[in-house]
């Protein structure tokens, strides 16, 4: 199963609109906030993806939550825009964050780095910021075989 990973697109919404199109075997979609609205209008494009998603700090008036669970193929993958957490600071309240949600996967925004890493067991993946010329995303692809996480650069 592939997913679609999304952060920090703010206000663009034709960025987040290609990165769908230009993945169209990911069956989910996750926005990880800053750009709540992107997400609502984008989904409506793509009825047959699901979409999961979390607010971010400059999600102001969503009532969506800050955090976010989905269990996949027996694999946990906690999700947040990282605020809450300080993330820019260090990850290692997040991490306890994930660890305690004996998460497999824990995905985060907020900083605009893209970045993934393996941590005794756990998948971490920033997918950067969808917004602007350098726009990135992140392909999570969980399969029998394991989970595979890339960044990717929008074209």
């Amino acid at each position: 199963m592939r997913i679609l990973v999304a952060s920090d697109t703010h206000h663009d919404f034709h960025a987040l609109k290609r990165a769908v199109e230009c993945q169209p075997s990911a069956e989910i979609v996750i926005h990880l906030g800053d750009g709540a609205d992107d997400a609502e209008d984008v989904k409506y494009l793509f009825p047959q993806k699901m979409f999961l998603q979390v607010r971010g700090n400059c999600d102001w008036g969503s009532v969506l939550p800050y955090q976010g669970e989905y269990i996949l193929n027996k694999k946990t993958i906690f999700y947040t825009h990282g605020h809450i957490y300080q993330v820019k600071y260090g990850l290692e309240t997040f991490i306890a964050a994930a660890r305690d949600r004996h998460a497999d996967i824990a995905l985060f925004g907020h900083t605009h780095d893209p970045m993934t890493d393996y941590r005794d067991g756990l998948y971490l993946m920033n997918p950067g910021s969808l917004s602007g010329s350098d726009g990135t995303y992140g392909i999570l692809d969980i399969t029998p075989a394991g989970i595979v996480t890339n960044i990717l650069k929008l074209r």
